[in-house]
């Protein structure tokens, strides 16, 4: 496995990160024993960086991860966590809080659930429009200084967030949406990470399903999936967008690979600083998506996969609309 560095000032990291998020029901029902196989397999691999959130089923996801990392070299592995999201019992969602008291409240539980006694990196989940990011982050620092989180990430905030957060410490990374079909972050946010020396784990690579070559137009989303709710797969959009998943199979069978290992290689190829996290919940789909890590896309490649699916090209939000405006940036 590739080790990459977040940043100048982040952890060196497999190049590829496992994002445990689908784990824990978001995309309809997964297998308990099966995820902590991937998990395992995973690890066993050589992937070192493993994604979840303390709001993924209400904490299900950490005791999952700490289950499946029992006993493991706790520096064999790097965790990264969200923050801020609330929730309540049933299905609604209660905004974000980013208040410094609730980032230090929010940390002990997740140290606990997780068996840990520190997060290699913490980062806002989304930010809270009512408490300047420099209050969280500065949360996050007395973190640091106590030795409960090594370092601070970000996650969906725009450019001129990314510059009021790394004012107050040095981030090590922004987490955001970056696939074939989002790339809104190359205009202002690439280029903003790049200056200031801060890495990018990107998620959603594979469009949640929609570009990893399995999914197709007559495929419903079962209980529980969010997708059932994604404007890209809805009727009339997901036909549209799957049509762009079949050209890029045909470039996909000329480099001798799967949709799925070309779309997570162009991620890859966009910077050195840029770890692409593939959401697996099995072992059969981590077993397609290492082997991306090893391709090498040429100039030519490139050229290909851009004309397969043009910047822009995808239909659809990439979020429902109650969504969009809590994000960095949009599509």
């Amino acid at each position: 496995m590739q080790i990459r560095t977040l940043g100048s000032t982040g952890p060196a990291v497999s190049a590829l990160g496992l994002g445990a998020m689908g784990m824990s029901g978001a995309y309809g029902a997964a297998d308990r024993a099966e995820s902590i196989a991937t998990v395992h397999a995973a690890l066993e691999a050589g992937v070192t960086l493993i994604d979840t959130g303390d709001f993924y089923a209400m904490g299900h996801n950490e005791l999952l991860l700490a289950e499946a990392l029992r006993g493991r070299d706790r520096d064999s592995y790097r965790l990264s966590v969200k923050f801020g999201m609330l929730r309540g019992p049933g299905p609604e969602s209660g905004g974000t809080d980013g208040r410094p008291e609730a980032v230090k409240n929010f940390l002990a539980y997740s140290l606990t659930r997780l068996g840990t006694d520190h997060i290699d990196i913490y980062r806002p989940a989304r930010l809270d429009p009512a408490v300047p990011i420099e209050e969280t982050v500065g949360a996050i620092k007395e973190m640091i200084d106590a030795g409960y989180v090594r370092h601070v990430g970000l996650s969906e905030v725009d450019a001129a967030t990314i510059r009021r957060a790394h004012a107050v410490h040095p981030v090590a990374d922004l987490q955001i949406e970056y696939s074939l079909l989002s790339r809104a972050v190359e205009a202002e946010i690439l280029p903003t990470l790049r200056e200031l020396g801060i890495g990018l784990t990107a998620y959603g690579v594979l469009s949640r399903g929609l570009i990893s070559g399995h999914w197709s137009a007559g495929h419903t989303a079962g209980p529980g999936d969010f997708r059932a709710f994604n404007p890209r797969f809805s009727s009339g959009n997901v036909e549209h967008n799957l049509a762009l998943v079949e050209a890029l199979r045909r470039v996909a069978e000329a480099k001798g690979c799967t949709v799925a290992q070309l779309a997570i290689a162009w991620v890859a190829a966009q910077d050195e600083d840029i770890v692409p996290l593939v959401g697996a919940r099995t072992r059969e789909r981590l077993a397609e998506a290492l082997p991306a890590m090893e391709l090498n896309l040429t100039t030519d490649d490139l050229a290909e996969i851009e004309k397969a699916v043009p910047q822009g090209a995808a239909r659809g939000d990439r979020y429902p609309s109650a969504f969009m405006s809590s994000l960095g940036v949009g599509n």
